[in-house]
Parts: C-alpha cells; sequence; structure tokens
C-alpha cells in the first residue's frame, strides 16, 4: 500500500512516501521561517519522482495532526484533506510527537519525552515507554518549572525537541539526556500510521480538525478611535 505523509506541525516541513513499511523517499526542510506554505506541494512533487511513482497510485495520506504550529497544521490538515477528496482515499491522523520519539525507541532510555517549544515557558509533551514506545502520560501543554518531571528523577529519559534546551537549562534530573535537533518527521509515522490501517482508524473527512491542544491566539488589532 503507498501512502504519502505529511508533517506540517514545526518548524520542519516534512513529506514522505511509503510501500507499506518500506520508506521509499523523503523531502524535508528544517525553516525559521515556517516555510509549509511554499514548500509544502514542491516536497510533494519531489518526493513522488523520488519514489518512481505518480499521486495516482497513493493510496492513502497520513498527516501528523499535531500539536505544534497553528498555521503549520492548518496547512497540512488543508492539503491532506485535498488529496483524499480528490482521490477518494482514506485520510490517517497521527499525534506529531510519536514521530519524534519513534527513532529512539529501543536505545535503552527508559522514557523518551517529546517537548515541542510553545511560548515562553510552555512546551507540548507527552511521555513514552523507551522501550515499548507505547504513550505512558499523555499530550499536553506544561508550564516547565524545575519540579517538572521530577517523578522520573531516578530513571534514565530522553528529552527531545525544540523545547529540550529550555528544559535543560531548568529541570533538575541527574539523569536526564537532551537532543534540541529534533523535530516531528513525516518519514517516523509509518509504524503508527500502519497500526490504525490495520484497525480501519481513519477520520473523517469533512469533519477533521488538527490538534491544536490550545486555541489560536492571534494579534488583536487596536480599535480605531473616532
Amino acid at each position: 500500500m503507498k501512502i504519502l505523509y505529511l508533517e506540517t506541525s514545526s518548524k520542519n516541513c516534512s513529506v514522505a512516501i511509503s510501500d507499506g513499511e518500506k520508506l521509499l523517499c523523503a523531502c524535508e526542510e528544517v525553516s525559521e521561517n515556517y516555510k509549509q506554505s511554499e514548500s509544502l506541494h514542491t516536497f510533494v512533487e519531489w518526493a513522488l519522482e523520488g519514489a518512481g511513482i505518480s499521486m495516482k497510485e497513493i493510496e492513502a495520506i497520513s498527516l501528523g495532526k499535531g500539536p505544534g504550529s497553528y498555521t503549520g497544521l492548518r496547512i497540512g490538515a488543508a492539503s491532506a484533506k485535498g488529496f483524499c477528496y480528490g482521490l477518494k482515499i482514506p485520510l490517517i491522523a497521527v499525534n506529531s510527537l510519536e514521530s519524534m520519539k519513534e527513532p529512539f525507541v529501543g536505545q535503552n532510555y527508559d522514557f523518551i519525552v517529546p517537548l515541542v517549544d510553545a511560548r515562553r515557558m510552555e512546551v507540548y509533551t507527552a511521555v513514552y515507554d523507551g522501550t515499548t514506545g507505547e504513550e505512558v502520560s499523555a499530550t499536553e501543554a506544561m508550564i516547565l518549572d524545575e519540579n517538572s518531571f521530577i517523578e522520573l528523577i531516578d530513571k534514565k529519559i530522553l528529552f527531545v525537541g525544540d523545547g529540550a534546551k529550555k528544559a535543560k537549562e531548568i529541570l533538575q534530573l541527574p539523569n536526564a539526556e537532551y537532543n534540541e535537533d529534533i523535530y516531528p518527521s513525516a518519514q517516523h509515522l509509518i509504524k503508527k500510521t500502519l497500526e490504525k490501517i490495520d484497525n480501519k482508524d481513519f477520520e473523517d473527512i469533512a469533519y477533521f480538525e488538527p490538534f491544536y491542544l490550545k486555541d489560536f491566539h492571534g494579534v488583536k488589532k487596536k480599535k480605531s478611535e473616532d
């Protein structure tokens, strides 16, 4: 089954294609300027070319549903829905934090903790078992302080993501390691996507919304004083 994966929840605009478990091609770029709107469809074209297939051969779309950048998630969701409508194929949505822990499962950590930088000292996070990859603590928005994750003080923990930098500065966890250069990536959505396909866990394309976790806070315009 040929599947197209889109991950746009972070600074990493990421596209991948697999044939079942086999990764055929991946195309991604981390940009401080969030280039999803201008790069996503180009990356899809490049990934199809690299995989040696046409869009008509894609049998499902998998989307990293967040949490993360509101605008990035909107772009990814709109594109995924458009592809699914046009090709009449199913949509699978996977928590973006899943793709961050996936490369490190089975590497002798007790727990893997993705940290996606939100505002100030806030992060989006979840806790995963380092051996099985199973979710231990559900996704949440957390304000970091010196007592965060203190219940894991005796455990070997790997914190991954751009929120790991500020965590490293304040957490009092002697057995923790920090990897700041990890972003959600389309190529690491494969395992969870195939599980969802096996369970026929598909999204309702008409009503699907990304996993924003929090309401969007835009900049309010000042009212003109007449």
